[in-house]
């Protein structure tokens, strides 16, 4: 049993995330700047904050908390000035509260933190930062702002770099990218229950016969138990949208203002 906060709480990953946790024992202040909108579980506590409100997200830590589980961002491709505040200036000062509390901190990072990898190359932990459009680019912020307060300040963290977490696929793309409920919850365990965590980076994806995601860390403890294939009848020969979408790993995203072309370009995503 631990002291948990979740940031996010009202979202669609927090909503589910918050009535798990609380059924495996854990007590969780669950915060978001929207409403809860289900009933707060048992050994819950829902508080109304804003992550660019820098004291409110400090004074959260008052009462003491074991880790910081930070679900909380814009999570669509939106202009730079709109992820600014939640996922730019929240995300760091929720790192400084899980500094000053002594607590480890769960980072959901997001699988367009290197989108712009090509579908098919099989990437490791350490791969290179690619993100594909704003939205990624705050994902890959959190992630280098974990190296920072690691090596400066000793603060644990586990950044998931989560694929595409829903209770099932519904695209192609899923085969590869898909992370079910059960696994998320088994990540952030295993998160929550090393003994020693340093500053990590995992794959959020379930164990999916096409995954383009390899786990080089067994010491973490993650054991995915879940696999998109049982799925893939259905999925594997659904046409994708465009060409850009269908050639990188970070799917529709990349398609997004995509202009990266000189003149007669003939179609083939990533030729300049």
């Amino acid at each position: 049993m631990s002291r948990l906060l979740l940031t996010g709480a009202s979202g669609a990953l927090g909503r589910q995330l918050a009535a798990r946790l609380a059924a495996a024992g854990h007590h969780v202040l669950l915060t978001d700047i929207m409403p809860f909108p289900d009933p707060v579980p048992e050994r819950c506590e829902f508080r109304a904050v804003d992550l660019a409100d820098r004291e409110t997200v400090l004074a959260l830590g008052a009462a003491g908390v074991d880790a910081v589980l930070h679900f909380g961002a814009a999570s669509t491709e939106r202009a730079f000035e709109e992820v600014l505040g939640p996922n730019i200036l929240g995300t760091h000062h929720v790192f400084d509260l899980a500094r000053a509390a002594k607590a480890r901190l769960i980072f959901a990072s997001s699988n367009h933190a290197i989108g712009f990898h090509e579908r098919g190359e099989i990437l490791d932990e350490d791969c290179a930062l690619r993100p594909d459009g704003y939205y990624g680019l705050t994902k890959a912020y959190g992630e280098l702002l974990a190296r920072l307060y690691f090596d400066k300040h000793g603060l644990e963290s586990l950044s998931l770099r989560i694929g595409t977490c829903a209770p099932k696929p519904t695209q192609a793309r899923h085969l590869s990218t898909w992370l079910s409920l059960d696994d998320l919850m088994r990540l952030i365990e295993a998160g929550l229950r090393v003994e020693r965590l340093g500053c990590r980076v995992a794959w959020g994806v379930s164990a999916n016969a096409r995954s383009w995601w390899r786990h080089t860390d067994p010491s973490l403890g993650y054991e995915p138990q879940d696999d998109a294939e049982a799925f893939a009848a259905a999925l594997e020969h659904l046409p994708e949208p465009d060409p850009v979408t269908a050639h990188y790993q970070g799917g529709p995203f990349c398609a997004i203002g995509y202009d990266c072309a000189d003149d007669g370009w003939d179609g083939t995503p990533g030729r300049r």
